[in-house]
């Protein structure tokens, strides 16, 4: 039997909890430097915005060159960009520096995880793909849960030049890890054209993208929304941390042994649920009962949708086109969090935090009506067709 927790298995996936922890250390404080330096909301939004739209740009054609050259030499390099670009945040003195290495730091991100979350699938046995996939989503929603807090913490206590070389250690720790796993790969024969994108999988993308508008205002937008109400961020991240660890573990095994459905569907109405209260808070206890129904939303919802919904890409194409799957997958993600931090950033400025995540539900309603409509029916449809093509050689023998 193929086991799951294999070394390369396990050093990669705390390889890439220690890669976003460092990415989301930045989350909740880059907004706050941000500001700092003199920028606007419509500036936060584009300074977080720019870096997921340049990630959008290279992670097509990482896509189509990993099913070509294999996983490591874009594992590696990426990873050792990534830890440059973020130690170069100690020399932005301006607005204008800062865009420019957001957009440098992006496209070293989009190379970097498309390459590990692709070695990763890789590793995973097909009889395990959900848990395993559940699993390394755990890695990120750990991260997602600790980044911040970390952030907030070092940059307090300490300052913004510690969090820039905390977060550029982690970043090197994750090299280092990766560095000592085996990638299974097995170079496609002929000389096939490079694809960039899966269009079998649109739907599933366009589903994801929606679903992240929201998550890219609410993360970039929580810390100055926080301040403008006169209530400490800490306390939001704390709760949402708490509710995080607790509700997150059983979506990847729900996930294989019902369907994509049973724990998509709930999860993104509770996200909606989150986003409305949030709407709706005004002070202390508001943020808190926001951050305990955001925490189960992003364990839930956006945390078993996320490996849900790439369990589910993965399933719609073939096994020597999982690079290019993975691409259109992740390009969706930062897409939907690149262009919601822009958007709603300009929400923010000229109408309301309210505003803003009431928008931000609505693009999750989007998302779940998209889903219900399209993918279902693309699921059931392959489950089918796979089933007529297992019963062909009985029928010709």
């Amino acid at each position: 039997m193929e086991r799951l927790w294999t070394k390369s298995f396990i050093l990669m996936t705390v390889g890439m909890f220690f890669l976003f922890t460092g990415f989301y250390m930045l989350y909740p404080t880059l907004p706050l430097y941000i500001k700092q330096l003199g920028g606007n909301e419509s500036q936060v939004g584009l300074a977080m915005g720019t870096f997921m739209l340049s990630a959008v740009i290279l992670r097509p054609i990482i896509g189509g060159l990993l099913d070509r050259f294999g996983r490591r030499p874009f594992i590696i390099w990426g990873l050792l960009f990534f830890a440059i670009a973020m130690y170069m945040y100690e020399w932005v003195g301006g607005i204008v520096i800062l865009m420019a290495l957001r957009a440098l730091h992006g496209m070293s991100w989009g190379v970097t995880t498309t390459s590990i979350l692709t070695a990763i699938t890789d590793m995973i046995p097909l009889k395990h793909r959900g848990e395993g996939l559940g699993w390394s989503g755990m890695a990120m929603t750990l991260a997602m849960a600790i980044g911040p807090i970390f952030g907030i913490w070092v940059s307090g206590t300490l300052s913004y030049h510690a969090l820039f070389l905390v977060a550029t250690g982690l970043s090197a720790m994750a090299l280092l890890l990766t560095l000592g796993a085996k990638m299974p790969f097995q170079p496609q024969p002929g000389t096939r054209r490079i694809e960039f994108f899966e269009k079998s999988v649109l739907p599933v993308t366009i589903s994801v993208f929606f679903l992240f508008i929201a998550y890219g205002g609410i993360t970039t937008f929580i810390p100055l929304f926080a301040e403008s109400i006169q209530v400490n961020s800490d306390a939001f991240y704390l709760v949402y941390a708490a509710t995080l660890v607790l509700v997150r573990p059983l979506a990847g095994k729900l996930s294989d042994q019902f369907s994509e459905t049973f724990v998509i569907v709930p999860g993104l109405v509770i996200t909606v649920l989150a986003l409305i209260a949030l709407s709706f808070s005004t002070g202390l206890f508001g943020v808190l009962v926001s951050a305990a129904l955001y925490g189960i939303g992003i364990g839930i919802g956006f945390g078993s949708a996320q490996p849900a919904l790439q369990a589910a890409t993965i399933r719609l194409v073939h096994p020597a086109r999982t690079g290019v799957a993975n691409a259109s997958f992740t390009t969706a993600t930062d897409l939907g969090i690149g262009l919601g931090a822009i958007a709603l950033g300009w929400v923010s400025q000229y109408m309301s935090y309210q505003a803003l995540f009431t928008v931000s539900a609505v693009s999750v309603i989007f998302s779940l009506l998209l889903y219900s409509v399209f993918v279902i029916r693309l699921l059931k449809n392959r489950v089918l067709s796979q089933l007529e093509n297992k019963s062909l050689p009985s029928k010709t023998s």
